[in-house]
């Protein structure tokens, strides 16, 4: 039962630290792209905002994984929410002293990159550090559906209060709930693993982490293929503000709604991807979860009907979010413990990078064209990360699982 790693304490706090954190993210990022498309009309601008929340956090990455390694990473992610509640309070007062200015956006994506980033790599390896290998998967689906949670109830929250109170009050929720997030965290009582690299200098740790991967290409390759879906939700929420607006004439309420809507097929993977990969194996359920992917996106991009468009999201939050289950599991159960974070760090600078060149090339597209381009994207980018897994599939060496670290 997927709700059993709930019992002990360390993991039911993460679990909620993680939930209430994700609301605020996903509150203000949601905000944030329609306050832009608001004032702007520019999906250039939305795109730009996105690139410069990637680029930030990519800059970071480089850095975020040797870090983690290195430290307690618990106290990483105490500091990373602490400073982020504080900058979200300065952005919004700054707001209700000038006004709508767009350096203030820009600002907000760059430390939103940054934080998220750093947030991401240190939080998945904090879960390895607390889960016994067999709970992976129930943890890793529970972590899932507290995003998605969160995401759902933001999609709908954030449409709603930016018609009627503003964006400034969403930035203060999201600083309130970063500050609860840090106490729910600070209530685990856990002893950190064992840092192996105590002493060594921190460039000689993060070229290890990168001799790591290099001597793993199968590892490294199955981490790539696991960000795509990453990479598709990115490309999700910069197409998603356009075709709201020009595809199906909606307001920030079906924006919202549609939003929500992802975070509803976000939240069933929690449920689903599990026993589904119990019952067909776990690769048969990442190769179905890629097909359907492909598909469904294919279709939203020559949609024009708003419950379609519902029904679409719906998929798109499924089948994402079932694979980053999957594939984040079989990544956890595979990588050592000691070099996680830089692992993830590397994977994370790699979807940075991709997110950039599409957020800021799709942008221009969608402004020249249509919307339902980056659908089409998208589903193009899913069948390469099909076509991937397949040859993966069939390369597979014999023994392709490390021992992971107690």
């Amino acid at each position: 039962m997927v709700f059993s790693v709930l019992k002990p304490k360390n993991f039911r706090n993460y679990f909620l630290s993680d939930i209430v954190s994700g609301f605020g993210v996903g509150m203000s990022t949601i905000g944030a792209n329609w306050y832009l498309m608001d004032q702007k009309g520019s999906i250039t601008a939305v795109g730009l905002m996105l690139s410069l929340n990637v680029i930030a956090g990519f800059l970071i990455s480089a850095f975020a994984g040797t870090i983690i390694d290195k430290w307690n990473r618990k106290t990483i992610i105490l500091w990373a929410h602490g400073v982020r509640a504080v900058a979200l309070l300065l952005i919004m007062a700054a707001f209700l002293w000038t006004g709508f200015r767009i350096e203030y956006l820009y600002t907000f994506a760059i430390l939103n990159g940054m934080g998220w980033t750093l947030y991401m790599a240190a939080s998945r390896s904090l879960v390895q550090e607390i889960l016994p290998e067999k709970d992976l998967i129930h943890g890793n689906s529970l972590i899932e559906i507290s995003l998605q949670v969160g995401m759902f109830m933001a999609g709908a929250v954030s449409g709603i209060l930016y018609k009627f109170v503003g964006f400034e009050v969403i930035l203060l929720l999201n600083a309130l709930a970063f500050i609860a997030g840090g106490l729910f965290l600070k209530r685990m009582e856990h002893t950190p693993l064992p840092i192996e690299n105590q002493g060594e200098k921190f460039v000689e740790t993060f070229k290890n982490g990168i001799k790591y991967l290099a001597e793993r290409p199968y590892l490294f390759l199955l981490g790539v293929v696991s960000i795509i879906p990453l990479v598709s939700t990115m490309i999700f929420n910069v197409v998603l503000p356009g075709y709201v607006s020009d595809t199906v004439k909606g307001d920030s309420v079906v924006f919202g709604l549609s939003d929500m809507f992802y975070g509803i097929g976000g939240l069933l993977s929690g449920f689903i991807a599990a026993p589904l990969a119990k019952k067909l194996s776990q690769k048969g359920t990442i190769l179905l979860f890629f097909v359907i992917a492909v598909l469904n996106l294919l279709a939203v991009a020559f949609n024009s009907a708003v419950l379609l468009l519902y029904f679409g999201s719906v998929l798109i939050g499924l089948t994402n979010s079932s694979l980053r289950i999957l594939m984040t599991t079989t990544l956890m159960e595979t990588v050592s413990k000691s070099y996680m974070g830089r692992a993830t760090s590397v994977w994370m600078a790699i979807s940075l990078l991709l997110q950039t060149f599409s957020a800021t090339g799709l942008g221009i597209v969608i402004d020249r064209y249509s919307p339902g381009v980056g659908f089409l994207w998208m589903s193009g980018l899913m069948f390469v990360g099909l076509a991937l897994f397949l040859v993966m599939s069939g390369r597979a060496p014999q023994q392709r699982r490390v021992e992971v670290e107690a």
